[in-house]
């Protein structure tokens, strides 16, 4: 299963160059994981409101060519692995079917309280 997500680059996103500031990819596949898993049904707010949240525990990031100013991009993400408390996604950033970055994600959930791990959420799990 891979979920597609559209950006447009802003002029916000770039340098003085109109290049796409290298931190800003990692803001791009933020936005694409959360749309994915909201479309997969879960409620991050209920989530939040029951004291779990998303935290990112790795990301393994490569950068293959520059985004520039009006860029109409696609963010793909396919889940890799998953297990009961650790989810890890393949995702990569492309304009035109050219790859522009590429990461490798692993999120997991963790009361916010304690800072200790929790399992996924059931709904997510089934989901997938």
């Amino acid at each position: 299963m891979t979920h597609s997500f559209a950006i447009t680059v802003y002029y916000e996103d770039t340098d003085m160059g109109g290049i796409v500031y290298h931190a800003n990819f990692l803001r791009f596949i933020e936005r694409a994981r959360s749309d994915f898993v909201r479309r997969l049904g879960v409620d991050q707010n209920a989530m939040r409101a029951a004291g779990v949240v998303w935290v990112v525990s790795r990301i393994e990031a490569d950068y293959l060519s520059p985004a520039r100013f009006e860029d109409e991009l696609t963010v793909d993400t396919t889940v890799e692995k998953m297990t009961s408390a650790r989810l890890t996604m393949a995702q990569v950033v492309s304009r035109d079917g050219q790859a522009l970055f590429r990461a490798v994600v692993t999120a997991v959930c963790m009361d916010m309280h304690t800072g200790k791990p929790l399992r996924l959420p059931a709904e997510l799990r089934a989901s997938l």
